[in-house]
C-alpha cells in the first residue's frame, strides 16, 4: 500500500509538474525492477531523484572518505534528534546523489507556514552537527561541510536583516539588495551605516559560532551513538526512520535555556553513560 502522507511531507513545494516527473520516475524504476505496481520503494528513489539528483554508484570513494562522509551524516541525524521540537528524521544516506555524497533528512510532521525563531535555531545547529562530528572523530575538517555552512550563513543572516530575531539590532528590516554578477548589490541600496552593517556581521558570527558549539555539545556528549550510527551507515548505506530510532534510542532531547539576547543554550535532561570518555 503506497503511503500518499509520507510522499506529501517528503514534497513541500512542489508544483504539480515536479510531482508528475516523481510519479514518472516511480513507474520507470517499478517497470527496470519487473514489478507490476509501483510501491513505496519506487516512490521513495523518485523523490530522491528529483530532489536530489540520481545515484552515482560508479562515484568511488577512498575508505577514508565513505567513513568521513558516514560519521558527517551521522552527526547531523544526532544532532537533529537531540534538539527540542525539531523535525523527525526521515532518512539518513551516504549513497551519492547529484553533487552531494550522502544526505539526511526531517520531515515536519504537518505542513508549516510559519516557521519560529527556536526552529531556525535548530536547522542552523543540524546544519552544523556534520562538522562537529569530523572534528570530534577526525580532528581535520574537510571541503564536505561547504554546503551546510552557505545554508546556515543564509539562515543566520535572514534572522538578522529580514526577521528581526535578534536582541542587538532588533525588530526592524535592514535591506541588503540581492547580490548580482561579480558581487555587485542590485535591486535596492545598503539602508544603513557602516557601524550597523558591522553589527550585523559581528551578530551573523554569533548566531553560527554558538550553533557550532551546541552541535559540538551534543555529538561529544553522544559519541557512542554517533559511531553506531555511523557503522550502520558504512554497513547499510541507507537507513531509515525506524533504523534511526533504534540507534539513537538512547539519546534524550536537549533541554532550551535562554541564554539571552537572541543567544541559545541547551543542556541535557539527564545525564546517561554515553558521554565520550
Amino acid at each position: 500500500e503506497i503511503n500518499l502522507e509520507t510522499v506529501a511531507r517528503r514534497t513541500p513545494g512542489f508544483t504539480g509538474a515536479d510531482l508528475a516527473n516523481v510519479l514518472n520516475e516511480a513507474t520507470l524504476l517499478a517497470t527496470r525492477r519487473d514489478k507490476k505496481l509501483v510501491s513505496n520503494a519506487e516512490l521513495e528513489d523518485a523523490v530522491d531523484k528529483v530532489m536530489a539528483g540520481p545515484e552515482r554508484r560508479g562515484s568511488v570513494l577512498t575508505p577514508i572518505e565513505r567513513e568521513v562522509v558516514a560519521y558527517h551524516e551521522a552527526g547531523h541525524a544526532l544532532v537533529g534528534w537531540a534538539l527540542p521540537g525539531a523535525d523527525p528524521l526521515h532518512k539518513v544516506t551516504i549513497i551519492p546523489r547529484g553533487q552531494a555524497l550522502g544526505y539526511t533528512q526531517a520531515l515536519p510532521a504537518e505542513e508549516r507556514r510559519l516557521i519560529h525563531r527556536s526552529q531556525l535555531w535548530n536547522q542552523m545547529a543540524m546544519l552544523a552537527g556534520g562538522r562537529a562530528a569530523e572534528d570530534l572523530v577526525f580532528g581535520d575538517p574537510t571541503t564536505g561541510a561547504s554546503n551546510d555552512l552557505e545554508k546556515a550563513t543564509d539562515i543566520a543572516r535572514q534572522m538578522v536583516t529580514r526577521f528581526g530575531m535578534t536582541d542587538a539590532l532588533g525588530f526592524m528590516r535592514l535591506n541588503e539588495g540581492e547580490q548580482g554578477f561579480l558581487g555587485q548589490t542590485v535591486g535596492g541600496q545598503q539602508s544603513y551605516s557602516d557601524g550597523t552593517a558591522t553589527a550585523i556581521d559581528a551578530e551573523v558570527r554569533r548566531l553560527l559560532d554558538n550553533s557550532q558549539q551546541e552541535a559540538d555539545t551534543i555529538v561529544a556528549a553522544h559519541r557512542k551513538a554517533l559511531e553506531a550510527m555511523a557503522a550502520e551507515l558504512l554497513e547499510k548505506e541507507t537507513l531509515d526512520a525506524d533504523d534511526i530510532a533504534r540507534l539513537l534510542s538512547a539519546v534524550p532531547k536537549w533541554r532550551r535555556k535562554d541564554g539571552g539576547n537572541g543567544v541559545l543554550r541547551r543542556s541535557p535532561e539527564a545525564v546517561d553513560d554515553d558521554a565520550a570518555a
